[in-house]
C-alpha cells in the first residue's frame, strides 16, 4: 500500500504541472490576440516565440495540396478542419492556412466538397504550432513521387507534409481570423486553457488516492496492533 503513495503523488504533480503549462500558454495567447497583426516572416529563428502571434500575409491558395484534418469536433459534431497551402506573394514559399471546420457526412466515406476562392487573398489570423506528440500509422510522404494526393489526414504532421509536397512550407499554420472573408469556414478556435480544470481535477484525484492510501495503511496498522494485543 505504501509503495503506491509516491506513484499517486507523481501522477498528481504531473497533472498539476500540465495545468500550469496550459495557464502559461493561455497568458501568451491572450497577449498575442491583443496585439496588431504583423507581416508573416519568411524565416523563423524560434517558432515558440511566434506561437499565437497575430499575422497578415497575401497570396494565392493552391488547393491541389489541400488536406482535411479528421476527428475535429465542434458543438458535439464530428467534422474536419480545412487546411490549404497559400503561395506567399512575391515568394516561392508557402504557408498552410487552417480555414476552419466543416461538418462530416453521415457516411464518412463521402468527404465534403470544399470551395476555394481563386486569386490573391489577404490572410489575417494567428499562428498555430502543431504538436509533434502523436501516434500515427499514416505513411510518411504520401502524395510525393507522383502518387495520388491523400486528402484525409489524421494528424497535422508538419514533417510528413513537408516531405509530401514539391515546395517549401513554413513550419507554422495560420488559423484564419473569424472575421476574414478569405474562404473561411466555421472558426471557433480552441483556447489553451480549455482543459485546465480537467487537469486540476485529475491532480486532486491522484492526491486523494495518496491520502486514502495513507489512511488505509494507518487503519490496518492500528487494527493489526489491536489484534496482536488481544491475542496476548
Amino acid at each position: 500500500m505504501l509503495c503506491s503513495i509516491p506513484l499517486f503523488i507523481k501522477f498528481g504533480l504531473w497533472q498539476y504541472n500540465k495545468a500550469e503549462q496550459k495557464q502559461a500558454l493561455q497568458a501568451m495567447y491572450d497577449r498575442a490576440l491583443l496585439s496588431e497583426p504583423v507581416d508573416l516572416p519568411l524565416e523563423f529563428s524560434d517558432v515558440g516565440n511566434w506561437r499565437y502571434r497575430q499575422v497578415k500575409v497575401s497570396g494565392e491558395y493552391t488547393p491541389e495540396h489541400q488536406i482535411l484534418l479528421d476527428n475535429q469536433v465542434e458543438q458535439e459534431r464530428a467534422g474536419y478542419h480545412v487546411i490549404t497551402p497559400l503561395r506567399i506573394s512575391r515568394s516561392e514559399k508557402y504557408v498552410l492556412v487552417d480555414r476552419g471546420w466543416v461538418v462530416a457526412n453521415a457516411d464518412r466515406s463521402i468527404l465534403p466538397e470544399i470551395e476555394t476562392p481563386a486569386g490573391e487573398q489577404a490572410i489575417v489570423g494567428h499562428l498555430w504550432l502543431p504538436s509533434e506528440k502523436f501516434y500515427s500509422l499514416e505513411a510518411a510522404g504520401a502524395g510525393a513521387g507522383g502518387h495520388e494526393w491523400q486528402l484525409l489526414w489524421q494528424n497535422m504532421d508538419m514533417s510528413r507534409y513537408k516531405q509530401s509536397v514539391p515546395f517549401q512550407v513554413l513550419p507554422m499554420v495560420v488559423r484564419l481570423d473569424p472575421e476574414s472573408e478569405a474562404g473561411g469556414y466555421s472558426r471557433q478556435w480552441p483556447r489553451p486553457a480549455e482543459r485546465i480544470t480537467t487537469h486540476i481535477g485529475y491532480a486532486y484525484q491522484w492526491f486523494g488516492f495518496a491520502v486514502a492510501a495513507v489512511l488505509i495503511w494507518v487503519f490496518v496498522s492500528f487494527r493489526r496492533q489491536g489484534n496482536e494485543q488481544d491475542a496476548n
